[in-house]
């Protein structure tokens, strides 16, 4: 059994994370095998995240007065957080690929940019592209029309160009 030094420290290390990141998914794992777990943590460090297995009630008291603080309220049953200040996407995408090969691992609720949401926007969230597929097409986006018009600008010159070329070649400019 924990100290109560050890606990208080144990409270804070998950405060600290808590206030850190602003996008966290809270599961459930119950029956699930040593070795499923480990590869749960190995996908969800892959990911760029961090995950952990909680008390309830620790979590509860850990969350006061951060954004967590609405989805670790009244948590029943076993209880893991798997957390980043990264792309919440890619931790998304990796817990969802990893809850449909393991049924033991289910989501209770998320926290994505200080947002509540609910297990069906955890599965939408999991199939939005990645934030670098996002910027590219963005990008793609704010350059097309710039592209277009320098496009449409030299046509003009071209055109003058073919013409007067033409008109040389027909002896119409002397």
């Amino acid at each position: 059994m924990k100290s109560k030094d050890d606990k208080k420290k144990d409270l804070e290390a998950l405060r600290q994370d808590l206030e850190k990141s602003r996008n966290l998914f809270v599961a459930g794992y119950e029956k699930m095998r040593v070795d499923q777990d480990f590869e749960l943590r190995k996908v969800v460090r892959g990911a760029g995240g961090k995950y952990r297995v909680v008390k309830n009630n620790l979590a509860e008291k850990a969350s006061e007065g951060t954004a967590a603080e609405q989805v670790l309220k009244d948590l029943r049953g076993m209880t893991s957080v798997a957390y980043t200040t990264n792309d919440p996407v890619a931790l998304a995408k990796a817990l969802t690929t990893y809850a449909k090969t393991n049924p033991a691992f289910t989501f209770k609720a998320g926290l994505v940019e200080g947002r509540v949401i609910d297990v069906s926007a955890i599965q939408d969230l999991a199939n939005m592209p990645p934030k670098e597929e996002i910027f590219a097409k963005l990008l793609y986006m704010i350059n097309a029309p710039a592209q277009r018009l320098v496009t449409a600008l030299s046509a003009v010159g071209r055109n003058v160009a073919v013409a007067i070329d033409q008109g040389v070649k027909e002896n119409k400019f002397k």
